[in-house]
């Protein structure tokens, strides 16, 4: 069993910054491309972001295009996902997962595609 772990949530202002953390041990995160989910109360996961295994490339919903930046310092054997402009609508539970394969630009934001999943962090964005 992998073990890693989100964190980094918590309660922002409307235009406010987080940055969420994906921590890993044990195993090295350079081997997995690593895709962010959310979920918020009554809807479905959805993609927000993902980082491929072999050469970095990164996607992007429309939804946080241009807000929100994925990186991964394997040094320190981490993923991030800087949020910066928050709304209200990006209220939900983030998920960090991993995908043992390279992602793809059509693939990459599919729940079924990854092979491991952490326990999520609230992140909730209200005046």
């Amino acid at each position: 069993q992998l073990q890693f772990v989100e964190s980094g949530g918590g309660l922002v202002q409307p235009g406010g910054s987080l940055r969420l953390s994906c921590e890993a041990s044990g195993f090295a995160l350079a081997h997995y491309s690593i895709g962010w989910f959310r979920q918020a109360p009554g809807k479905e996961r959805e993609g927000v972001s993902c980082i491929s295994r072999v050469d970095d490339t990164t996607y992007y919903s429309d939804s946080v295009k241009g807000r929100f930046t994925i990186s991964r310092d394997n040094a320190k054997n981490a993923a991030y996902l800087q949020m910066n402009s928050l709304k209200p609508e990006d209220t939900a539970v983030y998920y960090c997962a991993l995908d043992s394969g390279n992602s793809s630009p059509t693939g990459w934001n599919i729940v079924y595609e990854y092979d491991y999943w952490g326990q999520g962090t609230q992140v909730t964005v209200s005046s």
